[in-house]
């Protein structure tokens, strides 16, 4: 019985072990290439690791010969921006649908759900029209509205979860001691959901992020680029600038991986807060 259970506890770790190398060799190799030549990159048989690092090819370059430094500025101001107000009134739709009853609560939560079932190629199409109409096209807060409808649904529906798990005596106390029931989320609700706001916003943010077909139809001039935009910029018709495009993807990589470790333990309570509802 102690082999069989060593013999499982074995397999189990050699597949998490199989699962870290998997997910990690493709950071790895583009680390390895951002430090490489121009010449090394193209060297048959390829290299695992620079013969002779350097920063020079590849991190210079990104950052002194292009507009790297604006396209990683818009997208950092239009990613914290838009998971923000998506993850706050995401909290208030999400409060109104667990509190409230009303005629058509149902068909539009249904509504929320199926939003996110649609594909943004089928929706980049009219935000274009509606921004250029109103004067907003090729601009910080067009593209800031674009990605905070583009993730609300999904903020709205999982914010909602989190709210289902707090008791609604919890509600009616702070009625009853003369909270309006705005200052009741405010002061009772939000700080018990704040692990799942935490997650929310992490979520909204690597969607804003890591978007590309959005920041290409809602922008046109340089100034506005988003880091995945400039990025694909670094492939052309000719040829791939690998140094630049790998040194460009591991800066781009840091704000997300930041975000993340600095904030893992609210998206791990975040994540098992709502999973179940008392």
């Amino acid at each position: 019985m102690a082999m069989r259970a060593l013999l499982i506890r074995g397999g189990v770790y050699l597949f998490l072990f199989f699962i870290l190398v998997f997910n990690l060799t493709p950071f790895f190799w583009m680390l390895s290439t951002s430090l490489k030549t121009d010449a090394e990159v193209h060297a048959i048989p390829p290299t695992w690791w620079p013969r002779q690092p350097t920063l020079e090819e590849g991190y210079k370059k990104v950052l002194m010969w292009t507009n790297f430094p604006r396209y990683f500025l818009n997208s950092t101001l239009v990613s914290l921006s838009a998971a923000f107000i998506s993850t706050l009134v995401g909290a208030l739709a999400g409060y109104g649908f667990s509190r409230f009853y009303f005629p058509g609560r149902s068909f539009l939560i249904g509504i929320l759900l199926a939003s996110q079932m649609l594909p943004g190629v089928l929706l980049v199409g009219p935000y274009f029209k509606m921004l250029a109409k109103i004067g907003l096209y090729d601009s910080h807060l067009g593209l800031i509205l674009a990605f905070s409808t583009l993730t609300l649904p999904f903020s709205a529906w999982m914010l909602k979860g989190f709210i289902d798990t707090v008791p609604h005596e919890l509600d009616e106390a702070a009625l009853l001691d003369g909270c309006t029931r705005l200052h009741a989320f405010i002061r009772v609700i939000f700080p018990l959901i704040t692990p799942g706001m935490v997650a929310t916003v992490i979520f909204a943010f690597l969607l804003a992020w890591g978007d590309l077909l959005w920041a290409l139809c809602l922008t046109t001039t340089d100034s506005m680029a988003t880091v995945t935009l400039g990025l694909s910029r670094l492939v052309t018709q000719f040829r791939v600038i690998w140094p630049q495009l790998m040194a460009g993807s591991v800066i781009a990589a840091f704000p997300p991986m930041l975000l993340y470790l600095f904030l893992q333990k609210y998206l791990v309570r975040g994540l098992t807060g709502g999973a179940v509802k008392e």
